[in-house]
Formats: structure tokens, C-alpha cells, sequence
């Protein structure tokens, strides 16, 4: 075996996923030697780790896939009354005109099955399954010799054999009759196929649970404890003020059971432990539910991930989408749910740049693996929705921005809700790519088109990556933290690392830099040497032993850059230390006095920009201070370690960047967290995302306005050509690109 082999060999066996509860048990200075000697290596002829990246979430199924390579174009089939075999398959006669090629979902009237317009679906060249070719048995060298097709025949022409066909087609008409099976031998409707976000067995939202949600939750924690010095130690039980009415720690796991409600809203790790059992509890049903699933269909996939928007303060909801990410490694697809009228009203249903930031971040929680929103929008939706009072054009220029910015964000395929719409009562007339008339519409002209773009490039899609400068920190322990203080009354707290989470993705976007976003657990796995750039924005909860693997990034090469109010807490929900002497302060060369506060009894300002929220009493050490609020009092410091810097901004620099137009908080955000960086293209006029593949790279630019024309500039990318990916036409290189309104271009640009 290879040293690069052996080196990945020991990555996965030793590294994957790991937790912070975890951390202790495991030989952390031999997993650290490893991924340090791999990172080392790699960085060589990998400056982004691509290798790194796609063995996150390695596994046979997600090399099935990257094989196969499936590119899923579609939509939910509403049967309307009158609609018999002929006017069915006429309707997947269109799809497949158009450019879909398969079924996301099937809902029939009364009288039929599903399992009929399934075998309809088929017989006209629609899958009926929202996987498309990613339900096709494994392409193996058995199955091609067995089938007579050389071994080293394409993989292109290899989809496309007859004889591949005929074989994949007729193991998909015994799926449909596995499932009838199925279905009359367990008295069931139908197979779960799709994990759930909710489960309220366990309790309402938040820290509620019901009365066997006590009795599950005791015995979790006495099984994640052990003991109760343990539990006394975590649940800071001999700090004062903490305790219950008698206080006193809790004496032994008898006293744990009858005392342990009385904790209340002041001490904050036994809330975030709620929240962590129902994450728990929830994988394990999901997991089960899967193995049921594959036990039928073992060439099936199944999708994780919910109808819940990644914008909803989702610890406090007791769902982790990455941990749901990570059991899709072995059993399927991630996915989000994206409507706009459900998922975006915490953006203020701002919709073109959440667009990305979304899918982004669906994506990047399943970094190497598949993923994509198989649960999305097709059309208008003004009645239906979270809170309504929202009003949305939904036509061919919106549906362009909303699939590209899928595309560049790193999704493969999607499914539409829906393809015809409900005909009456709840959605009626809404979300379809159908007119309220069942007629072919614009938008479903421009999202077929769109399709087939994708599926003619979709060898490349699957290779290409993200080549971020800024890597933007995600840690669901830390949004826990956040929400265990609403527990107290104020409710605003859960929604703070979201909106800023939403600030600094928006001044990167608006700026045209390419970032990713990347969890505690990416940079446990040794990825932090992906990014120029690690943006750490309100993470009120730091866990400490992140602190190491962030000082050696910066040590080789890497700029760190913190807002407020990071570094408040541990992961324990202490006070971190930022005395001298402190990790922390050894880090960012600052100690940091108090967390103070602007904008009711005192004005700070930036550079003409006016603060609101937390500021930091900074007391600068070996850190060199680059800005000041006003009176000489340090508001930015610099700290150079070994080849790299850590940059404390002394407010609350993202979340002041969570509503639109805010230019000044956005310049200074971006002048202090980038330093000389700069992004690697430019594009004056629009907003554009980059995806690299071996062959050609892949330009997305989004023009959030009326039409205009855009002009794409490289600094040290060469190519042999450009073209509209869409429609082939062939563009000149440095010419100004024509933009239509409210809408979006996909650009390939040929090595």
C-alpha cells in the first residue's frame, strides 16, 4: 500500500466524524500526527484538499454514485380528477420533452395506485422515483461483463448501452412490485423513503418533553455520564447559583431522578444535553427507518434531512442537519426542504442571495457526499406558508436564479413541488410548474432547459468543487448555547448565530468571494487548511479544543478572524478564559476585558459605521491594533503567529451585515476579515458563483436586477473557450456579458 493509501487508509478508520464528546476518547495526538502528515502532503498538488473533501463522507453507496454520476430532474405528479392513462402518460410525454426524467413524488385521486403511474412513468422513460439513475443497481465489472459491454467503455456511453437500459428498466419494474409486496404483507401505505425533522413523542420544541421524553432523557444522560461526579462536573454543579432549591450537587442518580426539573433556565449545559438527546434520539429512529428501507430496496436511496429551512434555529428545534448529513453517508442523499414561503421568512423572505446561502450550507454539511433539495418550489405561493403575507413572482427568471444557485452551490439534481399543481382546498393553483390550467408554462420551459444543461455536463458537475478563500464556521453546539438562553425569556437569542451566519455570507456574496461554509467537525478532520480565511461570527460557545487546531492554522499560513460575541463560553458553558497566559490569548495575542454593549447608553463607531449589540474590551498584548471605536479605544487587533495572523473585531461585524444595504458594516467586515486577499476573478454587474472541474470551470452569475450586462474577469485563469452553457452560444473572453433581468447565466469556460 501507498503512503498516500495508507495515509487516507488511517484518515478514515480514525477520524471520521468525530464529536466533541468524543474528543477525550480518542488517541487524539496520533490522529492529529496523521492528518497533519496527509494535510502536508496533499497541500503539495492539492492546495484544497480536494482528496480531503471527497473522503469526508466516502462510502460504497457515495461511490456508486460518483460513478453513476445521477443527475435527477424532477417533479411532483399531481393527478387531477378526470386524468386516465392517456392524459398521464401525455403529461410525462412533456416532462421528458422538456428535459425532466423522473417523478419526485406521485399523488393520485381516488381509485388509483401509485404503483400504477409508477409503471406508467416507466413505460414512457420517466423514472418514478426522485433518484433518478442514483437507484440504479452499482455499475460493476460483473454486471458489464455479464451484460457484454467491454470494461473500458465510458461511463457516458455506458448510461446510454441498450442492453444497460433494458437491465436497469426491468430492475426498476421489480422495485415497484417488491414494494406492493411490501405493502400487503405488512399492511402498510407505503414504505418510509425520507427521514422526518420532528418527532414529537420525545416533547414540543425547544426543551419540552413529555413524559417518556423524561424517562428516555434520565437514562441518556446517566448513559453519556457515568457517574454523578461526572454529571455534577458537566452540568457545573459546583459553581454557585446553579444548583436546584436544596443547593447541593446532586448526590447520586436517585437524587438525580427526583431533583434534576428543578434545574431551571440558569444553568445552560443540561438545556443544550436536552437538545442533544432528541438529536440523538431522532438519528436512531432514522436510522432504523433506513435499514427497512434498504432491507427492500438495497439498490434504493434514501433521503435525509426534512422539511424544516436551514435559516429556523435548528438546535433549538432539536435537529442536527449534519449529523443527519453523516448517516446519509452509508444510506443516501441530504437534503433540504426550500419553499419560499415556508423556509425563508427569517430572511425577511429576501430570496436571491439566502438562495445560495442555503444550499451552501445543505451541501457543505455533506461535504463529498449527495446532495440536493429534493423538496422545492415550481411556481407561485401566496396563500400557503409559514406566516403568509408574502408575495413572490415565481416565473422563469426567478426559477433560473433559484436552480443556478443550486448548481454552483454544489447540488445534483432536484425535485420539484410541484409539476401540476393541487386542484383544490390547500395549494390549489400554487407551487406548480404548470399553469393553474395544467398548461406548460414559461418556467417550466426554462427549468426543463436548465435540466438538460446539467444532466449534458453532469460528468463534470459531479468531479468539480468549491475553491473557497473563506471557510465561515458552523457549530451546532455552539447554536445550542445560543438557544439554551432563551429559556430565560429572551427568545431573540435563538436567532442570533443565524443572522449573523446570514451577515457574513452576504458581504461575501455581495463581493463576489468565494467561501464554504465548515463545521467543528470538518476542521477535526483536518480541513482548515482549505481555506485562507476561517471566519468565526458569534460563536458564543468556543469549544476548547478547537483552540489548538486553530493556533497551528495559523502558525502554517491561515488568517483566523473572530467577531463578538465569540469566546464567552466553553463547551461546557464556563467562562473561557482570556486572561493573559490563556489559550485563548496566546491565539489572538489579546485578552479581552468584558463584553460590553452599544447603542443604548453609548455610541461607538467604525469608521462611520454606527455599532448595535456587543462590543469588546480588548486589552491588546503582543495583537497590534488596527482600528479604534472612536476615542482610541481598540476596536480591531492583529496577531501575527508563526506564518499566519488572528484578527479580533471587536463587535458584532457579521450580524451588522444581516439586512440588506448595509455598505458601510459590509466594507469594514470585509477590509479587516480578508486583509491583501483578494478573490481570484471578478465580476462587475452581477453576483457570481465558481464551481472548478478538471475539464472546465463553471460560472454562475445572478443578476438581481432589472437587465443589464456583466463583465467576468480572471485574474490567473486561462481558458480555450466560453460558452453559455445552456444554450451553447459561444462568448468572447473579456466582453461584456448580456444579463437578463431578475434572473441568472450559467457560464462554461473550457481548460
Amino acid at each position: 500500500m501507498s503512503v498516500k493509501n495508507t495515509l487516507i487508509f488511517v484518515f478514515n478508520k480514525q477520524t471520521k466524524n468525530i464529536r466533541p464528546n468524543t474528543m477525550n476518547k480518542l488517541p487524539f495526538l496520533f490522529c492529529t500526527f496523521w492528518i497533519s502528515t496527509w494535510v502536508a502532503l496533499g497541500a503539495q498538488n492539492d492546495p484544497f484538499l480536494h482528496i480531503l473533501y471527497d473522503r469526508l463522507h466516502d462510502s460504497p453507496l457515495q461511490q456508486k454514485m460518483r460513478r453513476i454520476a445521477p443527475m435527477p430532474i424532477g417533479a411532483v405528479y399531481v393527478q387531477r380528477p378526470g386524468e386516465g392513462e392517456a392524459e398521464i402518460r401525455a403529461h410525462f410525454r412533456s416532462m421528458k420533452e422538456l428535459g425532466f426524467n423522473c417523478l419526485k413524488q406521485i399523488m393520485t385521486v381516488p381509485s388509483w395506485r401509485i404503483e400504477q403511474v409508477q409503471l406508467l412513468a416507466l413505460e414512457e422513460g420517466i423514472i418514478p422515483w426522485w433518484y433518478g439513475e442514483g437507484g440504479w443497481v452499482a455499475i460493476s465489472d460483473s454486471l458489464l461483463q455479464g451484460l457484454g459491454i467491454p470494461l473500458q467503455t465510458p461511463i457516458a456511453q455506458i448510461r446510454q448501452d441498450a442492453r444497460m437500459l433494458a437491465y436497469q428498466m426491468e430492475q426498476m419494474r421489480q422495485r415497484i412490485f417488491r414494494s406492493m409486496a411490501y405493502q400487503q404483507q405488512q399492511q402498510v401505505k407505503a414504505l418510509q423513503d425520507r427521514s422526518v425533522a420532528y418527532e414529537p413523542e420525545l416533547g414540543g420544541r425547544g426543551f419540552d418533553l413529555s413524559a417518556q421524553g423524561k424517562t428516555l432523557f434520565k437514562a441518556w444522560v446517566k448513559k453519556k455520564y457515568g457517574s454523578i461526579q461526572g454529571l455534577n462536573q458537566a452540568w457545573n454543579q459546583y459553581h454557585s447559583g446553579l444548583q436546584t432549591d436544596e443547593n447541593t450537587p446532586f448526590l447520586s442518580w436517585e437524587d438525580f431522578d427526583q431533583r434534576y426539573e428543578k434545574l431551571g433556565a440558569k444553568e445552560y449545559h443540561h438545556l443544550v444535553d436536552i437538545l442533544d438527546f432528541k438529536v440523538e434520539h431522532s438519528l436512531e429512529n432514522i436510522r432504523r427507518t433506513c435499514e427497512t428501507y434498504h432491507s427492500v430496496h438495497p439498490d434504493g436511496v434514501f433521503r435525509g434531512g426534512g422539511e424544516i429551512g436551514l435559516f429556523h434555529p435548528l438546535a433549538w428545534y432539536g435537529v442536527d442537519l449534519e449529523r443527519i448529513a453523516d448517516l446519509m453517508q452509508t444510506y443516501g442523499s441530504f437534503y433540504p426542504s426550500v419553499h419560499f414561503a415556508w423556509h425563508f421568512g427569517e430572511t425577511n423572505y429576501e430570496l436571491v442571495r439566502p438562495f445560495y446561502m442555503q444550499s451552501a450550507l445543505a451541501n457543505d454539511f455533506f461535504k463529498g457526499g449527495w446532495a440536493a433539495t429534493w423538496e422545492s418550489t415550481g411556481g407561485p405561493q401566496q396563500f400557503s406558508g409559514g406566516k403568509g403575507g408574502a408575495y413572490f413572482t415565481v416565473d422563469a427568471q426567478t426559477m433560473t436564479q433559484f436552480l443556478l444557485s443550486q448548481l454552483a452551490a454544489g447540488f445534483k439534481g432536484w425535485g420539484t413541488w410541484t409539476w401540476s399543481t393541487r386542484s383544490a382546498g390547500w395549494e390549489a393553483g400554487e407551487y406548480g410548474l404548470l399553469d393553474r390550467n395544467n398548461q406548460v408554462s414559461e418556467r417550466a420551459i426554462r427549468c426543463g432547459q436548465i435540466g438538460q444543461a446539467a444532466n449534458r455536463y453532469r460528468d463534470e458537475l459531479w468531479q468539480a468543487h468549491k475553491e473557497p478563500l473563506v471557510g465561515v464556521f458552523y457549530d451546532w453546539y455552539n447554536e445550542a448555547y445560543w438557544a439554551s438562553m432563551t429559556e430565560a425569556g429572551r427568545t431573540e437569542f435563538k436567532d442570533e448565530p443565524i443572522q449573523a451566519r446570514i451577515g457574513v455570507s452576504r458581504a461575501l456574496i455581495n463581493a463576489n468571494i468565494p467561501f464554504e461554509y465548515v463545521t467543528a467537525t470538518d476542521l477535526r478532520n483536518g480541513l482548515a487548511g482549505r481555506y485562507k480565511v476561517i471566519y468565526l461570527p458569534a460563536v458564543l460557545s468556543l469549544n476548547q479544543n478547537l483552540i489548538p487546531l486553530l493556533k497551528s492554522y495559523v502558525e502554517k499560513g491561515g488568517r483566523l478572524v473572530m467577531d463578538a460575541p465569540t469566546g464567552y463560553y466553553d463547551e461546557n458553558g464556563v467562562l473561557l478564559s482570556t486572561a493573559k497566559g490563556s489559550l485563548f490569548q496566546q491565539l489572538f495575542g489579546v485578552s479581552i476585558r468584558d463584553y460590553q454593549g452599544a447603542g443604548i447608553n453609548r455610541q461607538y463607531l467604525l469608521n462611520g459605521q454606527k455599532l448595535e449589540g456587543f462590543v469588546l474590551d480588548l486589552d491588546p498584548q503582543q495583537a497590534t491594533v488596527l482600528g479604534h471605536f472612536g476615542a482610541g479605544q481598540a476596536a480591531i487587533t492583529q496577531h501575527s503567529l508563526g506564518q499566519g495572523t488572528a484578527v479580533v473585531l471587536g463587535y458584532e461585524a457579521a450580524k451588522s451585515c444581516f439586512k440588506a444595504g448595509n455598505k458601510q458594516a459590509e466594507a469594514n467586515l470585509l477590509r479587516y476579515a480578508l486583509g491583501t486577499l483578494k478573490a481570484p476573478y471578478q465580476c462587475q454587474g452581477a453576483i457570481v458563483y465558481r464551481l472548478a472541474a478538471p475539464q472546465a470551470d463553471h460560472y454562475f452569475l445572478i443578476n438581481d436586477g432589472p437587465a443589464t450586462t456583466a463583465l467576468l474577469q480572471f485574474t490567473t485563469y486561462k481558458y480555450r473557450s466560453i460558452q453559455d452553457a445552456v444554450s451553447g452560444q459561444t462568448l468572447r473572453q473579456g466582453a461584456a456579458i448580456p444579463l437578463e433581468g431578475h434572473s441568472g447565466r450559467w457560464i462554461r469556460c473550457e481548460k
